[in-house]
């Protein structure tokens, strides 16, 4: 019997929100501008207006179609002024801990800065007795419940059963592919972080019998102190996020409000069960607040990951008297943070984060991704995927503008006497292609990948960059450092929060 070869996936297609081509609205008013002062002085018959025309022509286009580090020149403009003004009134800076508001009753909230303050940790009745933390996001009307994940991986597997799975993860994410379906977001999150074997020191030195030979204890203590800093720790969640609004009949019939959204929110993660387990995903548990305070306050303080995983393991006892396992949500948040051009600092750790702008052209294996998370010792990785379902209908909409849009400007470039590229009309085949797909009932999903690296040593930073960027080149993405919003980059590049995509985007 022949060997089944393994699949083959490509065909990402990058959205296009220009208002006119790949040109901004502002990208516009600049090229209109650019064309009418150049015409003045024509209509005028003042040659000596051309002097100062013409070169403030050229200089609008310059702005219009100039680029700076992958964004266009009136994009890095507007960017700069903003971040500059929130420099000039501290609003780069954030100050909790001593400093956090506290209620009237002396409690002190959740304390997040930047777009993660509008953020509510609710607790909700898992069905089965316990609880589960689900972040409410009031300015979107969405809830989101996070879960920790196991999967086996694909590398060491047969290839039937690596596509097996994969095609599982498709048919999970096609099932949620359909007209105003309540989730409308689904993040998949992994870090990979150093680990100095803290945990599992404190493991063994409680389940060491007082009885054992001190030869063999003296062994296990010598592998352990090799062994223990050379490991690594990767961490896997899953978000799923409801829109109140879309599921807006079914929170009411559970009793509306906060509590009806919660109820329908786990309604729908009990039924993921099947389709999750089909793709290979085994569900550690459904975080309950003190998890995701847990998941939160370690991606802000690094430091704090290994504290807190030797007191996890040491509550699993259960002649445990300690604090339980996870953090209290009201020191969930970082004591300091200041966002900077192309760097966030926060609670003695600094981040860069990136956007992935283009997946690989070529086909690739499902296994394409692996050189992201490599093990390092000098800093921890962090990579969100980020997948929004579109409904039939909307997908067709949207494949329908956007190879109009397509045939429009090869007719244009046509009409012009410019050759058409290979990159171009292999673009136009991908579209195609997709929307026979779509005809023929596969789903459509938007797709954003960020990816963050985190150091506690600053002169380690720019070499924990050029690795991860060496690591992407060989998996064939093309990434851009997310200039002047490193601070919303990192709440969805460095936290499994289920925080959605941008309305507007010029990418992925």
């Amino acid at each position: 019997m022949a060997q089944t070869e393994p699949a083959l996936y490509g065909g990402w297609q990058s959205e296009r929100s220009g208002f006119m081509g790949n040109l901004s609205g502002l990208g516009f008013v600049l090229v209109a501008a650019s064309a009418i002062i150049a015409l003045i002085p024509i209509y005028t018959r003042s040659w000596s207006s051309a002097f100062f025309a013409l070169p403030l022509a050229a200089l609008l286009l310059v702005l219009a179609y100039g680029r700076v580090l992958g964004l266009s020149a009136d994009e890095w403009i507007v960017l700069a002024v903003r971040h500059q003004i929130a420099v000039a009134t501290n609003r780069n800076l954030f100050f909790s801990g001593a400093f956090a508001p506290r209620a009237k009753d002396g409690s002190q909230p959740m304390d997040l800065p930047g777009r993660l303050a509008r953020l509510h940790l609710l607790e909700a009745p898992d069905g089965l007795g316990g609880q589960i933390g689900v972040m409410h996001n009031p300015v979107e009307n969405t809830y989101t419940a996070v879960c920790q994940v196991k999967f086996p991986g694909l590398a060491l597997i047969d290839t039937e059963r690596q596509n097996v799975r994969v095609k599982g993860w498709a048919a999970f994410l096609r099932s949620h592919c359909k007209e105003d379906g309540a989730i409308t977001r689904i993040s998949v999150h992994q870090r990979s972080l150093p680990d100095d074997g803290a945990a599992l020191r404190s493991w063994t030195e409680r389940h060491t019998s007082p009885d054992a030979p001190a030869a063999a204890v003296e062994a296990l203590d010598e592998l352990m102190q090799g062994a223990g800093p050379a490991a690594t720790i990767r961490e896997t969640y899953l978000s799923v996020t409801l829109s109140a609004a879309r599921a807006r009949l079914a929170v009411k019939g559970a009793g509306g409000g906060q509590i009806g959204a919660a109820a329908v929110l786990v309604r729908e993660i009990n039924a993921m069960a099947g389709s999750l387990s089909s793709a290979g995903l085994q569900v550690v548990e459904w975080l309950p607040p003190r998890g995701v305070a847990q998941v939160i306050r370690t991606a802000f303080d690094p430091e704090a990951q290994l504290a807190l995983s030797a007191r996890n393991t040491a509550a699993d006892d259960s002649n445990w008297k300690g604090a339980p396992k996870g953090v209290d949500p009201e020191l969930a948040g970082p004591a300091a943070t200041e966002t900077v051009w192309g760097l966030y600092k926060h609670d003695g750790a600094w981040t860069v984060s990136y956007q992935v702008r283009g997946f690989p052209q070529s086909e690739v294996y499902a296994t394409f991704l692996q050189p992201l998370l490599r093990p390092r010792s000098n800093a921890r990785r962090s990579l969100t995927l980020v997948y929004e379902p579109i409904g039939p209908a909307k997908a067709r909409q949207e494949l329908a503008r956007e190879k109009t849009k397509r045939d429009a400007a090869r007719k244009l470039r046509a009409k012009t006497g410019r050759a058409e590229s290979e990159d171009e009309r292999r673009e136009a085949m991908t579209a195609r292609a997709q929307d026979v797909a779509r005809a023929s009932g596969h789903g459509v999903t938007r797709l954003m990948a960020l990816i963050a690296v985190t150091v506690t040593d600053l002169e380690q930073l720019e070499t924990a960059c050029a690795e991860l960027q060496a690591d992407a080149s060989s998996a064939g993405l093309e990434i851009r450092r997310v200039w002047g919003a490193q601070d919303d980059a990192f709440t969805v590049a460095a936290l499994p929060l289920g925080l959605g995509l941008p309305d507007r985007r010029v990418g992925l």
